[in-house]
């Protein structure tokens, strides 16, 4: 009968023992709670934080790529000069008495458009391609039946890109095909090739 009730007796004692070890846990997870949540907080504060500066990072490491890609651009730019000038001697020397003189303009022009070519400079091409407005600046219409509408007809200058960026636009007359005359005066008559000369040497807004 003893045992009985010892035994009882410890029956009873481990129920109380199980009941304040729950007791005990729900407060101790009752105490956690506010913990966990502060841990989250700064879980999140810290993601947030790593994207800030993997996007920070991404963005200086871009700027860099950018200026060994394009750090010449200013310097390229300012060559484009020498190279219309060139140009330009040579159209004008194709009926010169001295053809010597034609001969070294075309082989110094060549030698400094394959110099440019090695850092990226590509001359655009542009005659009688369609127009393009992202390449192509369009300084006139002229009517041309051998050709379609919207067609670069003549190159005025010439257009360069720096990789893959616009240089400089080349400077462009647009075809259109022949118009019949309406016989109506005081029309706006197109530009002429001498009105267009002078617009080459007015600055070009960027757009």
């Amino acid at each position: 009968m003893a045992d009985d009730t010892t035994n009882g007796y410890e029956l009873n004692e481990d129920e109380n023992l199980d009941e304040a070890v729950q007791e005990v846990t729900a407060r101790v997870n009752d105490a956690d709670a506010p913990a966990s949540s502060d841990v989250q907080e700064l879980n999140n504060k810290y993601l947030r934080l790593y994207a800030d500066f993997e996007n920070y990072r991404k963005r200086v490491n871009k700027d860099k790529e950018d200026l060994v890609r394009y750090g010449n651009e200013t310097l390229l730019y300012e060559l484009l000069p020498v190279l219309d000038n060139l140009e330009l001697a040579l159209r004008h020397s194709a009926d010169a008495t001295n053809e010597g003189l034609a001969q070294g303009v075309e082989m110094t022009l060549k030698e400094l458009l394959r110099t440019l070519e090695k850092f990226g400079v590509t001359k655009i091409d542009a005659v009688k391609k369609a127009f393009d407005p992202s390449v192509h600046h369009a300084m006139a219409q002229v009517e041309r039946d051998d050709l379609d509408e919207q067609m670069v007809a003549d190159e005025l200058r010439s257009g360069y890109l720096y990789r893959d960026k616009v240089l400089r636009p080349s400077l462009v007359t647009v075809s259109v095909r022949q118009q019949k005359s309406t016989g109506v005066s005081g029309a706006e008559a197109p530009d002429t090739q001498d009105d267009v000369e002078i617009k080459i040497n007015r600055p070009i807004e960027e757009d």
